[in-house]
């Protein structure tokens, strides 16, 4: 990344209420022993995040509540490096995520989107040099209005699965997912361009179809693995909207997501982008 990219990212800003214990539940059942933790989370803002700790200039457009938890997670963004002054203050509460993570750093997530639903672009305005990253914590009609809207590199993290627009998946220049995301929305199998991640096998990228890169996973200690997809999600984009070619790309974003597994935290503490280039 010769210089700082421009990146707006468009999602979810949560807080995490996350409980550690030592397996997950099954269904009806209560697993005991487990220690509560509360920290920043949202897919859009643990991206956010990610990439301004990875170099990049990045604005967050989201919302929150007009709570301690909104004030809370906007501190929370300035402290990362990002540009807050988009997020939005609604009336309906912050966000929050349900997390329970065992002691291989598997979870399970609920979310209660509050503010999130919200969001919407009025006045904002995508510059032909900015890119932008969306997930799928916010409505599709949002993703929608910015898939007709942004004039730069479009990337879409489609998390949690669902089924893509026409007009989403025809303007996306890069769609990322986990294999079951993947197996989950069959029309990706010709998108124009998939990263797709297999935790411990790496990940490819697809064009329509077919495969043009690969990269193998990092080695590491797992502490928890909810803000590794997202991690992941920046520096990818970061590598290839700042034209980083398709297989450095995607190895640097394997070492983005390998040194975020080793993290406890949903926003992991990152070294600067090139640190992560393979030599």
């Amino acid at each position: 990344m010769p210089t700082p990219l421009l990146l707006t990212v468009v999602g979810s800003i949560n807080v995490d209420l996350t409980a550690r214990a030592g397996r997950l539940p099954q269904a009806g059942e209560t697993v005991g022993g487990g220690r509560l933790v509360r920290e920043a989370g949202g897919k859009g803002a643990n991206q956010a995040a990610a990439a301004a700790r990875l170099g990049a200039s990045v604005r967050m457009i989201g919302a929150v509540g007009p709570d301690a938890d909104g004030a809370w997670m906007r501190a929370e963004l300035d402290a990362a490096g990002v540009d807050t002054t988009s997020v939005q203050t609604l009336d309906e509460p912050t966000g929050v995520a349900l997390i329970v993570v065992d002691r291989e750093g598997e979870n399970q997530i609920a979310v209660c989107e509050g503010a999130n639903g919200e969001i919407d672009l009025a006045g904002v305005v995508f510059a032909a040099d900015e890119a932008v990253l969306a997930q799928l914590e916010i409505s599709m009609n949002l993703v929608e209005a910015l898939a007709a809207q942004v004039q730069g590199y479009f990337a879409v993290n489609a998390a949690p699965a669902r089924d893509l627009p026409e007009a989403v998946l025809e303007r996306a220049d890069l769609i990322i997912v986990n294999e079951t995301e993947y197996a989950l929305i069959p029309a990706l199998r010709t998108a124009r361009r998939v990263a797709v991640t297999y935790g411990a096998d790496g990940a490819r990228l697809f064009e329509s179809g077919v495969e043009i890169a690969s990269a193998p996973a990092v080695e590491t200690t797992v502490e928890n693995t909810v803000g590794a997809g997202d991690a992941f999600c920046a520096a990818l984009t970061i590598g290839l909207a700042s034209g980083v070619p398709a297989d450095t790309a995607l190895a640097a974003a394997c070492a983005v997501g390998a040194a975020a597994v080793a993290d406890p935290r949903s926003q992991p503490a990152l070294s600067t982008y090139g640190a992560y280039v393979p030599r």
